[in-house]
């Protein structure tokens, strides 16, 4: 069921909005001013977009009760911390990759959606943290 709810709201997102990209690390900035200054090489933001691609396909299989997802999350945690991000930074992003599907549903954002939601962002947000 949760992975059920994930999906479509992934999936109405899309058809909606298009690619969230833009979107997602506009949040991000917004939130942690200090990362947009991580970016400054990715001038076309295709770094931004296989980012948030790995990060869709990392909820999606925690979601689905799956261990590839907790590894991604767990070694892109590494990978980050040695271009000097915080582990509390990377795992700011799961928070608000979840408020950019929220804004996108609008009135189709259901309860049940906000908990599916929650627990998946919470999980993501421990493994990103080391915990």
């Amino acid at each position: 069921m949760t992975a059920d709810l994930i999906r479509q709201s992934l999936e109405r997102l899309a058809e909606r909005h298009g690619d969230p990209t833009a979107q997602v690390y506009a949040h991000l900035f917004a939130a942690r001013p200090d990362a947009e200054d991580l970016f400054v090489g990715d001038r076309t933001g295709a770094a931004r977009g296989e980012m948030l691609a790995q990060a869709f396909d990392a909820l999606l299989d925690l979601a689905d009760g799956g261990d590839q997802g907790a590894r991604l999350i767990a070694i892109e945690r590494v990978n980050h911390e040695g271009l000097g991000v915080p582990p509390e930074v990377f795992a700011d992003f799961f928070p608000v990759v979840a408020e950019v599907v929220r804004e996108g549903l609008g009135e189709d954002w259901t309860a049940a959606t906000a908990t599916a939601w929650a627990a998946l962002t919470e999980r993501a947000r421990q493994l990103a943290e080391g915990a």
